[in-house]
């Protein structure tokens, strides 16, 4: 019995010492927040950041093996395993713009969906779960999860904020909100906010498509003379001459510079080209 009381005494000890140093919750840095919408952006919400990370230093990893084995020559591995190493973060940047373009152009339906189910009297949760049968065919999944979480929990607030860190879409953020500003204070003019918002989604829809289109074979165009020289580079790789060359110390800074002058030229060209992005201020 004095055991049994001695065990209790000393946990209860233990657990009053460990309230005072309560765990705090880590708040992710900034990149790992972009990185975390990038990735949920291409439709890949299950792959973590650190598998992501992961996958990128170990496919680099690998093609500086095999540049090594095939070229013997270290300067050439080591900026194709650079390259290597990028791609999958291009990959997914790539892919995450053309869902976020995919969406731009659902966004407005999904918005009249919405208002025509408040007009014919359905509250705010009915009306967005409908959207799990009769919206989008590409937004449907997140509206379903959207019902299942509204269903379990019967937390209107909390089922939205799922729903937007699934979508991870500003036009999200900004629908989300609305609609939770008008559950907590109540109003009658949802209906012209949400024709307003899809009128609205339609005009940017309409003007950045153009622009896209008259860019669209300048962008390609700089693509294509940014990676020609490295296209080459690797066809002559294989070839005595290029080997000795490059092992030198000028060889050496020829890929350097080589490598400063394609990131930077293609960096600006991205940044001159891309049209203004809508940014998660309301995540």
């Amino acid at each position: 019995m004095g055991t049994a009381a001695g065990l209790l005494l000393g946990a209860g000890l233990l657990c009053v010492w460990w309230s005072f140093w309560p765990r705090r919750e880590r708040v992710p840095s900034p990149w790992t927040t972009r990185a975390r919408d990038m990735l949920t952006q291409a439709g890949m919400p299950g792959v973590s950041v650190g598998a992501f990370v992961g996958t990128s230093i170990g496919l680099g990893a690998a093609v500086l093996l095999v540049g090594l084995a095939i070229t013997a020559t270290p300067p050439i591995a080591v900026c194709f395993a650079v390259m290597a190493g990028a791609a999958p973060t291009a990959y997914v940047r790539a892919k995450s713009r053309r869902r976020r373009n995919e969406l731009r152009g659902l966004w407005p339906d999904v918005v009249d969906d919405l208002a025509s189910g408040i007009r014919a009297g359905l509250s705010l949760p009915e009306s967005l779960i409908a959207l799990a049968e009769r919206g989008p065919e590409q937004l449907r999944a997140e509206f379903t999860q959207f019902a299942r979480d509204y269903r379990a929990s019967g937390r209107f607030t909390d089922s939205l904020d799922l729903l937007k860190a699934r979508l991870a879409d500003p036009v999200a953020d900004r629908l989300v909100e609305a609609l939770r500003l008008t559950r907590d204070v109540g109003g009658t003019d949802l209906g012209r906010l949400l024709r307003t918002l899809s009128q609205f989604l339609r005009d940017d829809l309409r003007a950045r498509g153009e622009l896209e289109a008259r860019q669209s074979w300048t962008v390609n165009g700089a693509r294509l003379a940014a990676a020609a020289p490295w296209l080459v580079l690797a066809m002559l790789s294989t070839q005595s001459s290029t080997i000795q060359a490059y092992n030198s110390a000028t060889g050496v800074l020829v890929l350097l510079v080589g490598a400063v002058a394609s990131a930077v030229a293609y960096q600006a060209m991205v940044r001159l080209g891309r049209l203004p992005e809508d940014v998660r201020v309301l995540r």
